[in-house]
């Protein structure tokens, strides 16, 4: 695939470019030109470094085959399996860090061992004749080419895989349909980035300065090693303090807008729009948390549109309902009414609140499936016809199913099913008992039964309020779940000596 060949050569220009200038470093302008040998000793140290460096790129090819194998499999192929592009998905973020990797571990090691080896045998022999702390001095100059060269592979690396994230995002979506949902996943800290690049590019310089000074001040001065770095110790030190403090400062400064905007978003997560981030900042992140707000202002538009929409949606299904009886006339709004009632003071949220008004709402809407011979009948109902009347809730239930999309008709469910169960276990139609009842169900029954015990009917008129709250008294613990029950009768008896 062409745009995976482009990355490719993208990664290896990044990997090759940084080599050959931490070889140029370390052999050039550290080693050949502060150290002053002959002619013939300069070539054989040339000779170990080419050597050495072969065995650093076999080493790391190895490596690299390894870490890129998962990302080639789901380019090359023509149908990889989901799976295959997620785990390339996941692995490209992870390409970065794995650069880092490489370099510090078969690229640093696998330059210095052989390096160090093959001095040693050549002093030893008298091929090459330096003193023995030039070979220390070496390793540490390498490992600080080596880390600033990792560093810089870090953030080339960082850019190119950009291009290969949305491709794998795209063949996800053409081949399967799916979309990759690898979300708020922090595969590299910025605290960890601003720690180790501020770290890296304070002391770095002063280090491999102070590695080349000590040498070259030696053949010139003969100041000895010992005197030189008791100063140049203590001027390192005093710099990664600096570069740490710094790093710190820098990264906590940068942190706080990230967390604030987090904090905010996590509330949007969770259907939250009321909020808004806190904009205290002066420079590109006062931009940041402004589009942000902007963002929420519109969501907060678009909410109070869909729930109006949705609340219209809820009233005129039950509208339309009580409309096939004038007798029944607005009991889906009372018994919804009531039903806040109680869950008010039994403490539910103002969430649950609004989903327990729109199942109450709802709560009959099953009806509409019963023919009008059984459902407007002037008269007692027989033994078949009840039966018929008892497949509402249930009918209920299926006709909210078949609204999309599934999931926003998921909640009012179980209590349209379960309205009619009794707290005995001998309502219908599944014969639950007790707590068993879903929640809304237990409430809406309560609703439901004083509602239709005191609303008139063409075979009866409606009873009074406080005969039914004597039978609402006397069916706690057996038709009614007894907490709701109680709760509604001390609400009717608050009121009326409100009234009264």
């Amino acid at each position: 695939m062409k745009s995976y060949r482009t990355f490719l050569k993208q990664i290896l220009f990044n990997y090759i470019i940084g080599s050959l200038i931490a070889v140029a470093v370390v052999g050039g302008l550290f080693v050949l030109t502060t150290i002053d040998a002959p002619l013939l000793q300069n070539i054989r140290m040339i000779g170990i470094m080419m050597f050495s460096f072969m065995v650093m790129l076999g080493l790391e090819g190895i490596v690299f085959r390894r870490h890129i194998r998962i990302i080639r499999e789901a380019c090359v192929i023509d149908f990889p399996t989901e799976e295959m592009i997620k785990s390339a998905y996941i692995q490209l973020h992870k390409f970065p860090k794995l650069s880092v990797y490489r370099i510090m571990l078969p690229h640093f090691l696998g330059l210095t061992v052989p390096a160090l080896i093959l001095m040693i045998v050549c002093m030893g022999k008298g091929w090459i004749t330096l003193p023995t702390y030039y070979l220390w001095i070496g390793g540490a100059g390498a490992l600080m080419v080596a880390s600033m060269h990792a560093f810089i592979e870090f953030f080339l690396t960082a850019s190119a895989i950009r291009p290969m994230l949305i491709l794998m995002k795209e063949r996800l979506h053409r081949l399967y349909g799916k979309d990759i949902l690898e979300l708020g996943q922090v595969h590299v800290s910025v605290r960890r980035k601003f720690q180790w690049s501020i770290f890296l590019i304070g002391v770095f310089p002063l280090v491999l300065f102070s590695l080349a000074a000590q040498i070259r001040l030696q053949e010139m001065t003969g100041v000895q090693s010992g005197e030189y770095w008791s100063w140049a110790g203590s001027v390192i030190l005093v710099s990664i303090a600096f570069s740490i403090v710094g790093a710190q400062l820098l990264a906590r400064d940068v942190e706080h807008p990230i967390r604030n905007l987090y904090s905010e978003m996590e509330h949007v997560k969770n259907g939250d729009f009321s909020g808004e981030a806190e904009d205290y900042y002066s420079d590109d992140f006062s931009l940041l948390i402004s589009g942000f707000n902007h963002m929420i202002k519109g969501l907060q538009l678009r909410d109070r549109r869909s729930a109006q929409l949705q609340d219209s949606y809820f009233a005129t299904l039950a509208a339309a309902l009580d409309a096939r009886d004038p007798y029944t006339a607005g009991h889906s709004l009372r018994v919804a009414e009531y039903a806040v009632i109680i869950g008010e003071n039994a403490g539910l949220s103002t969430y649950e609140l609004d989903r327990l008004r729109k199942t109450a709402l709802l709560h009959d809407i099953g009806k509409i499936g019963i023919t009008d011979s059984v459902l407007l009948k002037d008269g007692k109902l027989t033994d078949e016809e009840f039966d018929q009347i008892k497949k509402h809730p249930a009918l209920g239930e299926s006709i909210l199913k078949q609204v999309e999309p599934k999931d926003a008709m998921q909640p009012y469910l179980p209590g349209v099913r379960s309205h009619h169960e009794r707290y005995d276990g001998k309502g219908y139609p599944d014969g639950l008992q007790g707590e068993e009842i879903p929640l809304f169900g237990r409430i809406i029954a309560v609703a439901d039964a004083y509602d239709a015990m005191t609303s008139n009917r063409p075979y009866r008129k409606g009873m009074p309020a406080e005969k039914a709250i004597m039978i609402l008294e006397e069916g706690r613990g057996t038709q009614w779940d007894p907490q709701f029950a109680s709760i509604f009768i001390d609400s009717y008896r608050k009121k009326k000596e409100l009234i009264s």
